[in-house]
Parts: C-alpha cells; sequence; structure tokens
C-alpha cells in the first residue's frame, strides 16, 4: 500500500471516524437496550442469557470503536485500525446478509445494516488503495 501525499490518510482518517462513531453508538444501544437492538435487526425477542451476551457484543462495538478512532497514533497505527475496521465491516456484511437470505423475516434494521457495513468497507478499502 503506497501513499503519496496526505490526501489519502486524510479521507481514510474521515471514514474512519464515521465507522467509529456508527459502531460505538451501536455498541452502547446493545450495552443499554439490547433487546431492541436485536428487536431491529434480526425480528426477533430475547431474553436471559441472549440479553447478557447482546451487552456484551455492545461492549465489544464499543471497544471497537474506541480503539479504531482515528488520530495520535500516526500513519501506521491508522492503517492497522483501518484494517481492522475494514476486516469488521466486510465480514458483519457477509454474516447479516447470509442471516437475511438463510433465516427470513429479518428485522426492519437488517437490510440498512448489511448496505451500510458494505459501504463502509468499501469505502475503506478504495481510500487505504488509493494512490492519489
Amino acid at each position: 500500500m503506497t501513499l503519496a501525499n496526505d490526501a489519502v490518510p486524510a479521507r481514510l482518517g474521515r471514514i474512519l471516524a464515521f465507522a467509529a462513531v456508527v459502531e460505538g453508538v451501536t455498541g452502547l444501544a446493545s450495552l443499554l437496550v439490547p433487546a431492541l437492538v436485536i428487536r431491529g435487526l434480526f425480528g426477533v425477542e430475547v431474553e436471559g442469557a441472549s440479553l447478557a451476551l447482546g451487552r456484551v457484543c455492545g461492549i465489544a462495538l464499543i471497544a471497537l470503536g474506541w480503539a479504531c478512532w482515528p488520530g495520535g497514533r500516526g500513519l501506521q497505527g491508522t492503517m492497522k485500525a483501518s484494517r481492522a475496521m475494514l476486516i469488521y465491516n466486510a465480514l458483519i456484511a457477509l454474516y447479516l446478509a447470509w442471516v437475511g437470505l438463510a433465516h427470513p423475516p429479518a428485522g426492519f434494521l437488517l437490510w440498512p445494516a448489511v448496505v451500510l457495513h458494505a459501504v463502509v468497507a468499501a469505502l475503506l478499502l478504495h481510500a487505504a488503495r488509493t494512490d492519489t
């Protein structure tokens, strides 16, 4: 991966910041109201251990957002964070799409989440590969 000037890191930083905020907000929602997030994504009611697992996932998303927040880590750190966020977004888009196709019906947030994660993954990949 080569970077000819600071335009790519700045663009990458903005995309990374957007993704970090989205994951952090989703994580906070999952931590505070896991049943609402799970119902919105998967269209099912949950209780018991599923609520606890939803909160654990929320904590993990908050940590991912925090770890991938751009700034103060230099180009190498930003590139590592963007790769982590790229892998997460690509895999979660694929998994959620599989859930929607293999286990319908889904919640009203599932397909928008698939699209959002796929777009963020594509933007991160494009920004990392652009050599302007």
